[in-house]
């Protein structure tokens, strides 16, 4: 038995229908700890060469942690991992809600798919008993509706993932829905689990986890909600959620603006955190045992129609708001709602829109090839080409390969305002004086995403100021210094093992990353559930452990791999920001290279960006570097 954990994985080869229950290893628990970290090791061990990302041979791998499913705050995470359609290589995305925890409850740590469906199906699980049933009458319909009437006809007890007509059509960056409005949304996770004909996958479960001493660990997680309730900024996190940091970006120059022409938008006002109170919100909405709810779920009334969604978060203001020009907090929304129902990434939609959008401006791309003429801050432009992606109609059919591809296919300096690395779009920060941030997007292990490390504080701070003196600061938007870019590597390095640590436990990491909840209480809450008693030092090791393992994958898997995919977008390395706090900064390719070189020298990597062998062999990693004569053929 292993306390903590349910202590079984799950796999359905799709194919031929076999159903195998397979103890949890002991050793991949203890060296990997959960989440993302089981997800790397078996997408190493256990993906066929060459694998197409939306062929039957790759792998569609959901994993929880060992604190997941427990009654502590916020452990209601769960993971997601394939070869990225995307991307081509590592990819994984997180997701709140409540489905890992009723994954633990029915008995499984793990659930692993493979192969194909012969028709579109359902997969049921309900504790001891998994069946596979037709889904032919759900293909073609939304992510939401698919969920709603999941849950009339199996019960309200059924925690539900589903997909949309993206995920169907292959978009390489469809998004999993669960919860009405939680999403599994980078790297394309959906494109995958619609590529084996999943439609959806429905968990009740009924059983128990084991824990090392439960009396204590109740105690102490009573304690850990109150001290996440005694924090100061416990009540101002909570009324607007991640969209409360808006005022924030604007004012330091990082908000993206016109498909990051530009990083500072005098609209911004109109749909921040305060307009999503006062224009939308009906209540609050949180993920299994979070006692700071972030989502927000409200109704979106516009001249296209009325929705209620959750949302929006920050990325989604910032990507299909002020990066699409759209001013109007309702009309976000409603493209939120759009983009969950067709079940697309709403950070990857907004990139692939606002630059088919200046394609057109531009001249390189007519209304014939669009379908129509589409323009920055009109809500029908934005909604019309998220029509065309999700169901690869027209236009549609070339944007749903992602921005890098498009770019490439249409060529005519398009690649130059293509705002992706490694094929996976920019998230809601832009960079060109906040180098840190900048290095934290180039190396994050999936593509451009800013969950793997955030320093943009700390880039702020170098001025001069403390980063709360900076959040907390009212004020215009006063011209800032230009950011130094030498020594930023090893603060992004902390940072890359610090947010994903909370991917491999299974736990939010808002508690501790906004309110400053202590480390303390984790490694705590660690041992009295798992009974191994590991110093947060020690499971940041393992963090860097699952870092190195999930760059040499993509070295695996992708032809010609290493510094070139790390090079950030041309608009950022040679158009200056037209205006606001950091006008007239951009990054130079000298001062990128500067960036990367100090940054894999620490890593332990080549000057390629490649992980060394003895870097790999001292993370206990031989069997990895044991292969690495095959990467440096990729790579050459």
């Amino acid at each position: 038995m292993l306390n903590g954990y349910a202590g079984t994985i799950l796999r359905v080869d799709l194919t031929d229908q076999n159903i195998q229950k397979q103890p949890l290893p002991r050793e991949l628990a203890e060296d990997y700890l959960g989440g993302r970290g089981f997800v790397a090791r078996v997408l190493f061990d256990e993906l066929p060469p060459d694998a197409d990302p939306l062929g039957p041979d790759n792998l569609f791998i959901i994993a929880s942690g060992p604190l997941t499913g427990h009654f502590l705050p916020a452990t209601g995470k769960t993971h997601f991992g394939c070869k990225s359609p995307a991307t081509g290589g590592y990819g994984d995305s997180n997701m709140g809600g409540h489905f890992g925890a009723t994954l633990k409850y029915a008995g499984y740590d793990m659930l692993i798919l493979t192969g194909r469906a012969a028709e579109p199906s359902l997969l049921v699980i309900q504790d001891d008993k998994v069946e596979i049933s037709s889904a032919s009458d759900l293909w073609g319909m939304g992510s939401i509706s698919v969920e709603a009437k999941l849950k009339e006809d199996l019960g309200e007890a059924y925690q539900i993932l589903t997909i949309g007509p993206a995920g169907e059509n292959g978009v390489a960056f469809a998004c999993i829905t669960h919860d009405f409005g939680r999403q599994a949304g980078r790297v394309g996770i959906g494109a995958v689990l619609g590529s084996k004909n999943i439609k959806a996958i429905a968990v009740k479960g009924t059983g128990a986890i084991p824990v090392e001493d439960a009396k204590a660990l109740l105690e102490e997680g009573k304690k850990a909600y109150q001290g996440v309730k005694a924090k100061p900024g416990f009540l101002g996190w909570t009324p607007e959620g991640t969209a409360g940091i808006t005022d924030w970006v604007n004012r330091v120059g990082a908000f993206p603006t016109k498909n990051f022409q530009t990083s500072h938008w005098d609209q911004h006002a109109k749909i921040n955190g305060a307009a999503i109170l006062r224009e939308l919100k009906i209540t609050d909405k949180g993920c299994y045992c979070c006692p700071t709810p972030c989502g927000k779920y409200g109704k979106a009334k516009t001249g296209l129609g009325e929705v209620y969604v959750e949302g929006p978060e920050f990325e989604t203001i910032s990507l299909l708001g002020s990066n699409c020009l759209i001013e109007e907090i309702s009309e976000i929304a409603y493209a939120n709602y759009i983009c969950d129902e067709f079940g697309l990434d709403t950070i990857s939609a907004g990139v692939v829109c606002s630059w088919a959008i200046e394609c057109f401006e531009k001249g390189i791309l007519d209304s014939n090839a669009i379908g129509r003429e589409v323009h920055f801050g009109d809500l029908a432009s934005v909604v019309h080409l998220l029509d065309c992606i999700a169901n690869r109609k027209g236009i549609g059919d070339l944007l749903a390969k992602g921005v890098k591809h498009a770019a490439r296919s249409v060529g005519q300096g398009s690649e130059n305002f293509a705002i992706q690395v490694k094929g996976l779009e920019w998230s809601g920060y832009e960079c060109r004086n906040a180098p840190g941030m900048m290095l934290a997007y180039m190396t994050s292990d999936v593509g451009a995403h800013h969950a793997r490390a955030w320093v943009l504080g700390h880039d702020l701070a170098g001025s001069g100021a403390s980063v709360h003196d900076l959040i907390v600061a009212e004020g215009g938007s006063e011209k800032l210094p230009k950011s130094e870019v030498k020594g930023r590597a090893a603060k992004v390095i902390e940072s890359q093992h610090l947010r994903p640590l909370f991917d491999l436990l299974g736990i939010c990491r808002l508690q501790f990353m906004e309110l400053g909840f202590e480390v303390e209480y984790y490694e705590r809450l660690f041992e009295l559930a798992t009974g191994r008693n590991l110093t947060w030092s020690q499971m940041l090791s393992i963090s860097e452990k699952v870092w190195q393992l999930t760059r040499s994958i993509s070295a695996r898997e992708i032809d010609g791999f290493g510094r070139s995919w790390d090079y950030p977008p041309e608009r950022f390395m040679s158009e200056p920001v037209p205006d606001g706090p950091n006008k007239g900064y951009c990054i130079s390719r000298q001062e990128v290279d500067i960036l990367l070189d100090e940054y894999y020298a620490i890593r332990g990597w080549d000057e390629n960006g490649i992980p060394k062998a003895e870097t790999l062999e001292k993370f206990g990693l031989k069997d990895v570097a044991e292969t690495m004569d095959r990467w440096a053929c990729h790579s050459a």
